[in-house]
């Protein structure tokens, strides 16, 4: 009797058992179908604006100095100092230089003394006309040399030719100079339209750059501040050292007055236009800097295709390579996909 009931029990469990191992099997007999929503691919022309990074300068950098050597009496102006078209810089000590133009000048006089007593000897017939002409050079000559003192004395002060500031004061009252030798490094700013940012572009957007494009420049001093700018001057020969082409950007900075070597951005709007096309930014998968992968439907399939990326904006991407006009992308549930997914395609 009691074999008979244990026997009946372990049937009982083998059979609820097979029931199990059918139902846990059940899912593996159909493969799970995922809803999907497509979009076709865009195409757009993008106007293909460059970018690129410089220091602020002026349109003109100007080292004064003095036309001779001698003692700086005054220096006039500091550093990072603004001034005037006109207004007075720097002045030598003038004790030796108007010793000179007085000696000059007494030098004229002599010789005027002289020419006149040989005209007057030459009429007596005492003095041969070369003597009077000799005379006459001399005088010629000490007139000379009276205009070249003056014209010195005239360049023993330094006057600011535009309006600009000082970027670097080399002298300072009491030292002795050189002709020729720095004395102010200057940049001008005439109506505060003369900043300019330097930037380097390779030789293909150097190309593409043409004098009078309209930019924009953001400079890290005046953050949130965008300023128009125009493409002023393009380098003919590249940089050497940076090995870039030199392109010069003029700023219209307003009332704004930046530092030199402040460090800006530029956008420059050039006419060159490039076909991209465009995807959904929640189409991506798998993104990586520049390149990513997106999911196309083939044949009621689902292929993965590497896209390389041109410019992400907003919630699109421009495609730079890797899709068709005619390709139709996943746009939903791309995250739950691989190619041997079962897919059903909803609007």
């Amino acid at each position: 009797m009691n074999k008979t009931i244990t026997i009946s029990l372990l049937s009982l469990l083998l059979t609820a058992s097979c029931k199990e191992e059918k139902k846990e099997s059940k899912p593996f007999e159909t493969a799970d179908v995922i809803a999907i929503k497509t979009a076709n691919v865009g195409s757009l022309a993008l106007v293909s604006n460059i970018s690129a990074s410089g220091l602020v300068t002026t349109e003109n950098e100007t080292t004064y100095s003095f036309k001779i050597g001698g003692v700086v009496s005054g220096v006039f102006v500091e550093e990072g100092q603004f001034f005037r078209r006109g207004q007075l810089l720097a002045t030598l000590d003038e004790t030796e230089i108007r010793a000179g133009l007085t000696q000059s000048d007494l030098n004229v006089q002599k010789n005027e003394r002289d020419y006149k007593r040989a005209t007057n000897l030459y009429k007596d017939s005492v003095y041969t006309l070369e003597q009077l002409q000799n005379t006459r050079t001399g005088l010629d000559i000490a007139r000379k040399q009276k205009d070249a003192v003056a014209f010195n004395v005239k360049y023993s002060k330094i006057y600011a030719t535009a309006d600009g500031f000082v970027a670097r004061k080399v002298a300072n009252k009491g030292e002795i100079v050189g002709a020729g030798s720095p004395v102010l490094l200057i940049n001008e700013t005439v109506h505060n339209n003369n900043y300019l940012l330097k930037i380097g572009l390779t030789d293909t957007e150097w190309t593409a750059v043409k004098i009078g494009q309209k930019a924009t420049v953001t400079l890290d001093g005046y953050p949130g501040k965008v300023f128009d700018a125009f493409v002023f001057r393009k380098s003919q020969a590249a940089d050497m050292a940076l090995g870039s082409f030199q392109v010069e950007l003029k700023l219209k900075m307003n009332d704004s007055k930046p530092a030199v070597g402040m460090f800006g951005k530029a956008e420059i709007k050039t006419d060159h236009s490039e076909d991209f096309m465009m995807v959904p930014y929640n189409s991506l998968i798998e993104a990586d800097g520049n390149k990513a992968f997106v999911f196309v439907v083939e044949n009621n399939m689902v292929k993965k295709r590497p896209i390389t990326i041109a410019r992400f904006e907003k919630d699109k991407v421009y495609v730079q390579d890797g899709l068709q006009k005619s390709d139709k992308i996943v746009i939903s549930n791309s995250a739950y996909l691989n190619e041997q997914s079962t897919i059903k395609i909803i609007k």
